[in-house]
Parts: structure tokens; sequence; C-alpha cells
């Protein structure tokens, strides 16, 4: 199965291209974005050497479904979704910060917990904790937007402020619109059976609005566990059942591969490549209660997908 892992369009009026870990941003004039979901897959902040059949389409689906379902909480850069793999939207600014919104003690939180932390990007975690304990509410712990290649790095509010980064007014507004879309995704997950247990949010700005950007809720930027099995398996102090992408990383961990120096990344076999493809779509159906439906991959994907976009263009 043939996988996107790289486009070269040049769409008329383009002034851009940015070329993420996963996405690839075409900058068309000042106003608008093109962003194409390819295949390609990171893991610790590694883009691994072979892409994953219909990510893609998974990520790009879910990403607009949940912008959709939040629009009334913040305005976001979607305005339409004219292929199964490119959202079109609003051309914005972007604040150099990511908000991270964690419900539950787990992952990189816990490890540091683990190693004697008590205080996350500014934010005091009580003693006593367990592993994927609840917090007594969400908390936000955001990290800088690090460049392709690099780490994100922890910050508190107090540095990101101090630094310039973001106004404390503005600051204060990321806030307050991060817990509050995390509201909703926790009652979008809990009507599939789910708990949303932390994810990230990415901002920006057009004119004086602010504006939602990139993906939202999906299992690159999410953890999501079973909420029927979580109370039993955090009493036997056993590892959860997550929906996200870290059975990529246990793989990789598993494979003596976690993006240290020296390191190197394990034979992507087409076993491997299948089976991801088929949990990442089994993730869609989990999250989303819809049959996910796969786009015809072709000799003609590439055609496909510059004609849809085009067409979008020459509407706007």
């Amino acid at each position: 199965m043939k996988a996107i892992t790289r486009t070269e369009f040049n769409f008329k009026n383009q002034t851009g291209k940015y070329v993420g870990k996963v996405r690839d941003v075409y900058s068309i004039g000042d106003d608008y974005l093109v962003m194409i979901a390819s295949d390609r897959i990171s893991a610790f902040d590694v883009v691994l050497p072979k892409g994953i059949p219909y990510k893609g389409q998974v990520l790009n689906q879910i990403a607009s479904r949940f912008l959709d379902l939040t629009q009334d909480i913040v305005p976001n850069w979607k305005i339409a979704s004219p292929d199964p793999m490119v959202t079109v939207g609003h051309k914005c600014v972007g604040y150099p910060v990511e908000m991270i919104v964690r419900a539950y003690l787990t992952g990189s939180s816990w490890r540091a917990y683990k190693g004697g932390a008590r205080e996350i990007c500014g934010v005091s975690i009580p003693d006593g904790m367990k592993e994927h304990q609840a917090f007594p509410q969400p908390i936000v712990t955001p990290t800088t937007k690090a460049e392709i290649g690099e780490h994100d790095a922890d910050i508190s509010r107090e540095e990101i402020i101090a630094k310039g980064l973001v106004s404390e007014a503005e600051y204060n507004k990321l806030e307050e619109y991060a817990l509050a879309l995390f509201a909703r995704g926790t009652e979008i997950a809990a009507e599939r059976g789910l708990i949303l247990v932390d994810t990230k949010y990415e901002f920006g700005k057009k004119g004086d609005t602010i504006y939602l950007i990139d993906e939202i809720h999906t299992p690159d930027s999410s953890r999501y566990f079973y909420k029927e099995s979580y109370q039993e398996l955090f009493e036997k102090g056993l590892a959860q059942r997550q929906l996200s992408k870290e059975f990529v990383r246990e793989w990789l961990m598993e494979n003596n591969f976690s993006g240290q120096p020296g390191q190197v990344v394990p034979e992507m076999t087409d076993e491997i490549v299948n089976s991801i493809s088929e949990r990442y779509i089994e993730l869609f159906e989990h999250i989303t209660g819809t049959k996910f439906e796969k786009a015809q991959y072709g000799d003609d994907i590439y055609e496909r997908i510059e004609t849809n976009i085009n067409n979008m263009l020459a509407r706007l």
C-alpha cells in the first residue's frame, strides 16, 4: 500500500510552503493556508522512515470533526475540508507556545513525578499520587513550540509572560479556551466510552481575533483511556488500556529507540506498517463512533488532492 509522505504542489497565489513532522502547509497569499495531512509518522520528535497508509486521512478527518464540534467555544482556522487528507483555512500568526491540558498523572508527567518532581510547568502537584490518578481538576502545563528536530520544552505561565512570549491578558484567554475545549472533549469522549486524559492545543491570531489552529483531539495530539476498565486497572496498579499513538512509542522503546543521539530507528517491516495503519483506523472508529471509509489510493491520488484543493481555492 502506497503512503503519501511528501507533496510538491504549486497552487495559484502560493506564497510559501512549510513542511512539519506530519503536515505539509501551503500559504496562499496572506490570508489562507492549505494543510495536507501526510502519512508521515513521528515519535520522540523524529520522523520515522516509512509512512503509514490512511494515517493522514484519519488525523485530518478527526481534527475536522472536532473543529466543527467546538467552534462555539473559540473561532477556529478551518474553512473547509475539500479532500480526506486536506483542510483549508485562515492563515494565522501562531503563538510560540502549545497549551497542554492534563487531567491525569500519566506519561511524561508521571515520569517526572516518580523522579521526585512536585511541580510541572509551575503547577504544584500534591504528594501521594499514583500513576494514572486523576488530578483534582485538569491542569495546564504549556510547552514551547519546537522547530523540526528539536524537543518541546516545559515552560511555566510566569516564564511565558516574563519573556514576553504572550501577554498576560492573552495568555489568560488561551488558558480559558484550552480548559473549555478540554471540557467539551471530555464530554464527547465519555459518550464514546472513553476518557480524554491529556491533549495539546495550538492557537494563533488573525487581526485582533484568537483562533484555534492545527489539529484537535486526534490520537497524535491526545491520549485516551477506556472508561469501562479504568477504575479496576487503576486500583490494581496495572497499565491502562489507551487510545493514542503511545503504542508506536512503546514498540520503538522495546527495540531500543527513544530518540536519543546515536540510536537507530528499528526496521519498519510491511507487517509493522500495516499493523500501525490498522490501529489508526481503529482509533478513528472508537473516537468518532463512525466507520472509517478508506479514500482511494491509486496512481491518481496526487491529482485528486490537487484538483480538490484548486476547486476549493477558486471559491475563496
